[in-house]
C-alpha cells in the first residue's frame, strides 16, 4: 500500500508542472475578461487544508491545486494548512512509545479549530466519517443553485462519492485513478482462445489464464498477474478479493472470522494459481530479466532492453491488472519497437473482472483528491468557487493531457494520441464501497490490529509450498488471531510480546510486518 501511495505522489508531481504551465498561456485573456478584481474587492484569505504537508511539499501542493486559481483571483491569497505537518514529527525527539497522531482526528481539529480551513482536500477513506460527523457542507443544493454541470462527470466518480455521503454529494474531485485488465492479443490468437471482454466474472478470467499459461523456465508464458511488479501471494489475494469486503474479525475485534467458506474459496483460488504457475512470482520476474543484462546464459553480450523486466511488454504474460499510468509505459514500448525494428505489442484493455456476489464493482478505483467545504468555513463562497474552478471543463481540458491519472469529466477522456484502446474500461465499474466507519474506528483505537493480518502471510506461503492445506492454514490463522486479539484487547496500543528475531508474536510464533496493510 505504501509503495502504491508513494508512486501515486511521484507521478502526480510529474504532471502538475505541465498542467499549470498550460494554464499560464491562457490566463491573461481569462483575467482580462474578469477585470482587475484587486481594486474592486477587499483582499482576503482562502484557507485550503490537506491531510499531510510540510515546507518541502507546499510548493508542489500549490502547483498542483492552487496556483491556477490564485492567478485568476488576485484579491484572494491562498493559505495552505495541513492536518499533519511532517516537519513537526521530523524535528521532535522520537519516543518509540508515543502514540502516533490519528490523521482523521487531526483533520477534524483542522476543520473545527479557532481558524478553520475553508476547503479540505482528502482521500475517499476519510469522506464517509467526515459526512457522518457533520464536518462538511452538502454540495447538491449549491450545485443546483449555481447550475454547475456535473452531468459530464464520470458516473463511477459521482456514484463513488455518493456512496460515502449516503446518496448525496459532499465533495467533488477533478481526477481519479483507476485500473483495468490489460491483455496481449497475440498470445490469445496464437492459443486459439477468445479475447477477453468487458464485464467478465473472475471464474471466466481465471479459466482463460489457465489456458494461456504454458512452457518452462525462462520461456514460460503466464496467464495472469495481479500487478506489474510481482508480489506476495497473500497480498495478491487481498487485491483479488477487495470487492467482497471480507472481514478478518468481528465488529468488536474480539473474534476472528477467517475460518469461513468465502475465505477458503479466495485462498483456494489464489493458491492454485501460484501452485500451477499461472501467476508469476517475484522469482519469475527476476528470471524474466528484472533489468538489463550484459550477457546471456552462455556469456554472450546481449543488447540493452529497457523493458527487460516487464513480462507483459516482452510477450510472456497474457493478462495483467495495471493502472491507467501503464499506458505511458506501453507508449514508450511502442516507440522503442519502432526505432529498433521490432514487432510492437498488440494489446487492449477490458474492465477488471467482477464477482457474482458484487456485480458492477471493480477494485483499484481511487478518488484521492476529494474537495469539500468545511461546515465551519469562514469563507464558504470562495471555497465553493475554488472547488468549481478545479472541477471545471476548462481545468479538465488541461488535466486530460496527463497519462498518470484520469479526469473526472468524461468528455475529455480519450486515448493517448497515436494509440487506440478501450478507455471506457477504466471507468465503467463502481469503486469498492468505503470501509465501514466502525472498522476504521477500531483500527484507530487499537493500533496493533494491523498485525493480525501479518499472521496470514507465512501461512499462505506454506499452502503454496504444499506444507499446509487451505483449511488447516485458515484454522491456524483463526486460532492465532484470536489469541492476538485478546492480547490487543488487554493492551490496545502497547507493544505486544517481544520474541527472538526482532518481531512480536503470540505464543512464540514469529511473523514479519511487510507494510501494515489492513484487511
Amino acid at each position: 500500500m505504501e509503495r502504491r501511495e508513494n508512486r501515486k505522489r511521484v507521478v502526480l508531481k510529474r504532471s502538475a508542472a505541465a498542467a499549470v504551465s498550460a494554464l499560464m498561456l491562457t490566463s491573461t485573456l481569462a483575467a482580462c475578461s474578469k477585470g482587475d478584481s484587486s481594486s474592486d474587492a477587499e483582499r482576503h484569505v482562502l484557507r485550503v487544508g490537506f491531510m499531510y504537508s510540510n515546507s518541502d511539499n507546499d510548493p508542489y501542493l500549490r502547483q498542483q491545486f492552487t496556483d491556477g486559481y490564485e492567478l485568476l483571483h488576485p484579491n484572494i491569497d491562498i493559505e495552505i494548512v495541513s492536518a499533519i505537518n511532517y516537519d513537526d514529527q521530523r524535528f521532535e525527539q522520537q519516543d518509540p512509545n508515543k502514540k502516533q497522531p490519528d490523521p482523521y482526528e487531526k483533520m477534524k481539529e483542522m476543520l473545527t479549530g479557532s481558524n478553520p480551513a475553508d476547503v479540505v482536500i482528502m482521500e475517499s477513506n476519510y469522506l464517509k466519517r467526515a459526512v457522518q460527523d457533520n464536518l462538511l457542507k452538502q454540495l447538491d443544493p449549491i450545485i443546483q443553485e449555481d447550475e454547475f454541470d456535473i452531468d459530464d462527470f464520470v458516473p463511477t466518480v459521482i456514484n463513488g462519492i455518493k456512496d460515502a455521503g449516503d446518496g448525496y454529494l459532499y465533495a467533488l474531485t477533478p481526477t481519479f485513478s483507476s485500473s483495468a485488465l490489460y491483455y496481449n492479443k497475440k498470445l490469445f490468437t496464437d492459443a486459439g482462445v477468445t479475447l477477453p471482454t468487458d464485464n467478465m466474472e473472475w471464474p471466466d478470467v481465471l479459466a482463460l489464464a489457465k489456458r494461456l499459461a504454458k512452457g518452462d523456465g525462462k520461456e514460460r508464458k503466464f496467464g495472469l498477474a495481479f500487478n506489474r511488479w510481482g508480489g506476495d501471494p497473500f497480498y495478491d489475494s487481498q487485491t483479488y478479493s477487495a470487492p467482497l469486503q471480507l472481514k478478518m474479525f468481528d465488529n468488536k475485534a474480539e473474534k476472528m472470522t477467517v475460518d469461513q467458506p468465502q475465505w477458503r474459496k479466495v485462498w483456494n483460488d489464489l493458491a492454485g494459481l501460484y501452485k500451477e504457475k499461472i501467476v508469476p512470482t517475484v522469482e519469475d520476474l527476476n528470471n524474466g530479466g528484472g533489468g538489463p543484462r550484459a550477457v546471456d546464459d552462455a556469456g554472450k553480450a546481449v543488447a540493452f532492453d529497457p523493458f527487460q523486466g516487464d513480462l507483459f511488454i516482452n510477450g510472456r504474460l497474457a493478462m495483467t491488472l495495471a493502472g491507467y499510468d501503464y499506458i505511458n509505459e506501453l507508449s514508450k514500448a511502442k516507440d522503442y519497437a519502432a526505432k529498433n525494428n521490432k514487432p510492437a505489442l498488440d494489446w487492449d484493455v477490458v474492465t477488471v473482472p467482477q464477482f457474482q456476489e458484487a456485480p458492477g464493482i471493480g477494485g483499484n478505483i481511487y478518488l484521492s483528491n476529494l474537495m469539500a467545504i468545511n461546515n465551519k468555513a469562514q469563507n464558504p463562497d470562495d471555497a465553493w468557487d475554488f472547488i468549481k474552478f478545479n472541477n471545471s471543463k476548462e481545468w479538465a481540458k488541461l488535466k486530460s493531457r496527463s497519462t498518470y491519472e484520469m479526469v473526472s469529466r468524461k468528455s475529455f477522456l480519450k486515448p493517448k494520441e497515436g494509440m487506440t484502446y478501450n478507455i471506457d474500461a477504466f471507468y465503467a465499474l463502481k469503486p469498492v464501497p468505503p470501509q465501514d466507519v466502525e472498522l476504521d474506528k477500531l483500527y484507530r483505537d487499537k493500533q496493533n490490529l494491523y498485525q493480525v493480518q501479518n499472521l496470514a502471510q507465512p501461512l499462505f506461503q506454506e499452502i503454496i509450498q504444499g506444507k499446509k492445506s487451505v483449511e488447516d492454514a485458515l484454522k491456524e490463522w483463526q486460532t492465532k488471531g484470536d489469541a492476538m486479539l485478546q492480547k490487543i484487547k488487554d493492551n490496545p496500543n502497547g507493544p505486544l510480546e517481544p520474541i527472538d528475531g526482532g518481531g512480536v508474536g503470540v505464543g512464540g510464533d514469529v511473523y514479519v510486518n511487510p507494510g501494515g496493510l489492513k484487511g
